[in-house]
């Protein structure tokens, strides 16, 4: 049982491994970011835009910079699976009571956080939910933690990782709670709380305080609410796909030792040179996702890179790198919104081009996390501002969740977990939801 209050005969232990939980994700977290800016500096010259500086680095460095990526990621999997193999966050929390293989899980965001910044395509927020996941579970031990405590604390050592990568506390929080652990009730918020108001506070100490999308304060028009409506299904099917892409390329990873350093080289290299006519294929898609929410990308460009762009994130899975989903999938939802928002303009004009990726962005990563509250949150931290675009929002966000959830129950997240395991969730979630309001 969570203990509800601080009279409770528990409280002082569970509290305490929840404010050091905070610190030790926070510091961490920054230190992660400073090994990516570190690697970005290395290979592209610039701690933070690898964009606008592969645009103008000699072409035959892309494959080079991304074939140095290759032999890190395959050289790093075959240490990190020699001899047992690392465990998936949410597989932790619903089938081993929160417990990780710290060494390993540490092990494996710092190989995450290196071939992100060498220009893989996928996300940064993989590394630092690991590490708050693995300060939880070390916590716990020390405090003695029940395994429903340890649950929660993984989940919100997690949460608290991508809130202090990302600056967004609220929507951390909530990412733990309604997308890792399945439930919000009071006595489960206020833990994540403060553990993610910790981390973000103390990674502050060490990292800008920017927003993450600096965009326009766009105008509400009905143009892009009845716009929602239509382009709302065609985002939660493409959800849909995106996970089972997703499913399919933790399937056809590598398992032989050989083929653990060859797949990785021989797929991170290709993605180099395709980088060359497509640069935005690089990094995890902030980039791409800013130019298309500041209205700045035409058809021409977009058209492929809705293809290219999470074509590259599913073989870099596939081809064993490991990453984060968050901000790929992002990319993916704003160049899908881009695409489906420029013919709607011919129709009924008015609505400023930006809208469209942001709504797309915010429906699409809503379906491919199943947390439609915290994605909503999340988008309105990273970007400031979200007002405009609120109705639109709302509605693609409702209508793409409940189409995809109908027809994939499985997340980005929890691709990997088997038709039986998805199920004993789902018994879990309602479990945790019954019991959580009363204690």
């Amino acid at each position: 049982m969570i203990p509800p209050n601080l009279a409770h005969r528990r409280a002082i232990r569970f509290w305490c491994a929840v404010v050091l939980t905070g610190v030790g994700t926070g510091l961490a977290t920054a230190s992660l970011t400073w090994l990516l800016q570190q690697a970005q500096q290395y290979a592209w010259h610039s701690p933070r835009d690898i964009l606008g500086v592969a645009e103008h680095t000699v072409a035959f460095m892309h494959p080079v910079i991304l074939l140095c990526a290759g032999i890190i990621a395959g050289a790093g999997r075959i240490l990190l699976t020699t001899g047992g193999t690392t465990i998936d966050i949410n597989a932790a929390i619903w089938f081993n009571s929160g417990r990780l293989p710290k060494l390993r899980t540490l092990g494996n965001a710092v190989l995450s956080i290196i071939i992100v910044g060498l220009g893989t395509a996928l996300g940064r927020e993989g590394a630092p939910k690991q590490a708050g996941a693995v300060c939880a579970d070390a916590f716990s031990d020390r405090a003695g933690l029940t395994d429903e405590e340890r649950r929660l604390l993984v989940a919100c050592g997690a949460g608290a990782g991508m809130s202090a990568a990302y600056g967004v506390p609220v929507g951390g929080a909530l990412f733990a709670l309604e997308v890792l652990r399945g439930a919000l009730a009071l006595r489960f918020v206020l833990p994540a709380l403060t553990t993610s108001l910790i981390a973000t506070g103390v990674s502050w100490l060490f990292m800008p305080n920017a927003l993450i999308y600096a965009i326009p304060n766009y105008p509400s028009t009905a143009s892009a609410a009845v716009w929602a409506i239509v382009a709302a299904p065609v985002l939660g099917l493409a959800a849909m796909a995106f996970v089972r892409l997703i499913a399919w390329a933790d399937r056809h990873k590598p398992r032989k030792a050989w083929w653990r350093m060859a797949t990785p080289v021989l797929v991170l290299t290709t993605l180099g040179a395709l980088s060359i006519p497509f640069p935005q294929l690089l990094g995890n898609g902030r980039d791409v996702a800013h130019l298309a929410f500041t209205g700045q990308l035409g058809l021409a460009l977009i058209a492929p890179l809705v293809l290219l762009r999470p074509a590259s994130t599913i073989l870099c899975l596939a081809c064993g790198a490991p990453g984060g989903l968050f901000t790929p999938s992002l990319a993916t939802g704003a160049l899908l919104g881009s695409l489906l928002g420029l013919p709607w303009l011919w129709l009924w004009p008015g609505t400023p081009a930006g809208v469209f990726p942001l709504v797309g962005a915010t429906a699409f990563v809503a379906a491919t996390t199943q947390g439609p509250i915290s994605t909503v949150v999340l988008m309105m931290e990273m970007s400031g501002w979200a007002r405009g675009a609120m109705l639109p929002m709302l509605t693609a966000v409702s209508i793409a969740t409940l189409i995809a959830r109908t027809i994939e129950p499985r997340s980005i997240y929890d691709a990997r977990l088997s038709e039986g395991e998805i199920q004993a969730r789902e018994r879990a979630r309602d479990k945790v939801a019954n019991l959580a309001p009363s204690g």
